[in-house]
Formats: C-alpha cells, sequence, structure tokens
C-alpha cells in the first residue's frame, strides 16, 4: 500500500536498538502479553487468510465510513466473494476525521460492518493510524479517483494536522482511540487492533515516534481483550523497528518480494516466539504472488492478508510507482483479485485460493 518512496522490511534488527528500547518503554512491556498468552490466543484461529479491505466504491478510510457513503450493499457483497474464496479476515482501515465528525453514527457504521463481516465467517482486524499517502484530509464530499495512478485519494491519519497543531490533535486522537477501544474492545467479533499502518513511512522516520507510543500507551490503558500490533515494513526504521517488535502482542509485517526474501523475513521475526500475519503481500509484478507466497505462510501457520480484494476506486491495479495516466487496464494487475462485478482476474489464481483455503 506504499508509495515509491518506501522499502520492503525484510532484514535483521539491532539487538542493541531491541535492549535499549526495552529499557526505555519497560512500563509498556511489562503490559505486553506474555508469549504463552499469544501463542494460545493464535490457536483458536486456524490459518488466517483474507485481504485488506476497501469497498470497490470507496476511494479512501472517509469515503467508506461517513453516512453518506457508507456502502452496505458493496460490504455485503464484496465479503461474499471473500467468503466464497474462504477468507475468514479483513484487515480495515478507520479514519478518525470520522469519528470526530459523528461519532455516535461512526460507531453504529463500525457495529454494522462487523454484523455483516460476522454473517460471511469474516473476523476482520481494524487500523487506527497510518502514514501513507496524501497528508491532509477533508470530510464530506470525497475527490474522484485520478485515472491510472494508485491510492490517489487514500489519506494519512492523521498527517499533516498532527504536525500544525501537535497538543489538540493528540488530545483529539486520544480520545477517538479511547473511545473505539472501550466500545469495541470486548467485541468478539474483532480480530485484534492494528494501532498504526507503516509509521514512519512518507518519510516522517522517527517523527512518527510520539504517536506510535502514545497509541500504544492509550490502548494499554483500555486493555480490549484483543491482541495489539504494529507491523514492520522497513529495515531502515531501526529504532521504530525496536518499538514495534517490543510492543506488540503478536507480530505482524509487510513484505512485497518473492520467495527468497520473504523466507528471510520470517526466519528473523520468527525469533521473537510469537504469532505471525503477514499484513501486506502480493505485487504480482515484484513477484510476490499468491502462487509463490501464499503456500509459504500457510506452512508456516503464518497468516497471509493480501493487499487488494476488489477491483475499484482506488486503483490499486495500478502499480506504486507506474502510472498509466489513460486510465486504460494493465496487462498485469498489481494488486486485487476482483473486478467490481465480482468477476476474477484470474481464475486460476481465485482457484489456487480455494485450494489453500479448503474452499469447494
Amino acid at each position: 500500500m506504499k508509495p515509491a518512496i518506501s522499502k520492503i522490511f525484510c532484514s535483521l534488527f539491532f539487538p542493541c536498538f531491541l535492549f535499549f528500547f526495552s529499557i526505555l518503554h519497560a512500563q509498556n512491556e511489562r503490559d505486553v502479553w506474555s508469549r504463552e498468552k499469544a501463542n494460545s490466543w493464535y490457536q483458536q484461529w486456524g490459518w488466517l487468510c483474507g485481504s485488506d479491505f476497501i469497498t470497490s466504491s470507496a476511494i479512501n478510510q472517509l469515503e467508506m465510513w461517513q453516512a453518506e457513503t457508507f456502502d452496505t450493499t458493496s460490504i455485503n457483497r464484496e465479503l461474499g466473494l471473500a467468503e466464497g474464496l474462504g477468507m475468514n479476515t479483513m484487515r480495515v482501515f478507520l479514519h478518525h476525521a470520522a469519528w470526530q465528525a459523528d461519532a455516535t453514527g461512526f460507531k453504529l457504521r463500525i457495529n454494522i460492518f462487523l454484523t455483516i463481516a460476522n454473517r460471511h465467517g469474516i473476523t476482520p482486524m481494524f487500523v487506527f493510524f497510518d502514514d501513507c499517502w496524501n497528508d491532509s484530509y477533508h470530510t464530506g464530499t470525497q475527490p474522484n479517483p485520478k485515472p491510472g495512478i494508485h491510492n490517489s485519494g487514500w489519506l494519512r491519519d492523521p498527517g499533516k494536522i498532527l504536525y500544525d497543531d501537535p497538543a489538540a490533535t493528540m488530545a483529539l486522537l486520544e480520545k477517538y482511540v479511547k473511545d473505539i477501544l472501550t466500545s469495541f474492545g470486548h467485541d468478539k467479533r474483532i480480530l485484534l487492533w492494528d494501532l498504526y499502518n507503516e509509521p514512519g513511512n512518507s518519510q516522517y522516520g522517527n517523527k512518527s515516534m510520539p504517536l506510535l507510543g502514545k497509541i500504544f500507551n492509550w490502548a494499554r490503558q483500555v486493555n480490549p481483550d484483543q491482541p495489539l500490533t504494529a507491523g514492520v515494513w522497513n529495515k531502515d526504521l531501526a529504532e521504530l523497528n525496536a518499538f514495534q517488535l517490543t510492543n506488540s502482542d503478536i507480530i505482524t509485517y509487510h513484505n512485497y518480494s518473492g520467495e527468497t526474501e520473504h523466507q528471510q523475513c520470517i526466519d528473523t521475526l520468527q525469533k521473537y516466539g510469537r504469532p505471525m500475519i503477514c499484513t501486506e503481500y502480493m505485487a504480482r509484478p515484484l513477484g510476490s504472488r499468491f502462487d509463490n507466497i501464499m503456500p509459504i505462510l500457510k506452512a508456516q501457520h503464518i497468516g497471509a492478508i493480501n493487499w487488494g480484494f476488489v477491483s475499484g476506486k482506488t486503483n490499486t491495479i495500478y502499480a506504486w510507482s507506474t502510472p498509466m495516466p489513460d486510465g486504460s487496464e494493465p496487462s498485469l494487475w498489481f494488486h486485487d483479485i476482483f473486478r467490481k462485478d465480482g468477476t476474477p482476474y484470474s481464475e486460476k489464481e481465485v482457484a489456487f485460493i480455494r485450494s489453500l483455503t479448503g474452499k469447494k
């Protein structure tokens, strides 16, 4: 889900950083689930498989969650497609501005989404913050997609406003996070909380550390039943990586490499002795595909969540750094599994996914 500047997380970490941050953030670490609790939790789920999910009718998180454009018809239809593949989870992004505009309505819509997902046998995870793509936002009518440009309307959360007015924004975000976690922290229809997508992206680097630290603190204060995590994604962000790995109840990560590099990443992260879920993979032109990566993940009981499900307004059939301004369809889709009418991009891929999930 990253711009061209993003790098793929697949390398070793530095033990000295891990030691440093385990001391610096000892209070958070003390509250992290034990390995035994994390692994016991994971055993109940079987093999987790799904996609990063936004309805094909939404260009970004606000369009998906605002009352005027909350599309239950698409949610039901598209989660039905996921059920048909044998998927059992989806990774779904929230946005604080939808809550700020209408907290009660936003929570009602989350509940509706969970009801529909549960009907299809889907137990989703929710993502709070995000450092990717556009740095500012507005509620109300969202922009139209720019033809042939990947994620032209996706929004960071909180983005630029955090640096324009840090004190007020932090106070607002604390209320938001605690309200959502208090409201849904005991809801068995939710798999886990992914607190921050790709912290440090968009050249933020360690500027994202204060918000990353705060959201873990806020979440620990609420103490939801579900595990907390923030996925590692870039080997160069050593301090952020160390904090994420030290404070996550379960290990999540992103990797868009082929099988050799992806396995190296797995080998590194398995040393933590915690359950693992790959929360972003599958970019066909980069060599990360269903046929070569999904079997690796299933064999090692690692959750498999690919980026992109039904092609739509996010334009993620186009590559991060290869726009097609004429809007023509690329011969090889970057992400996504289905067209908007529900037909597969590749019947062979869909049959392969079903063979791994056991869906007839």
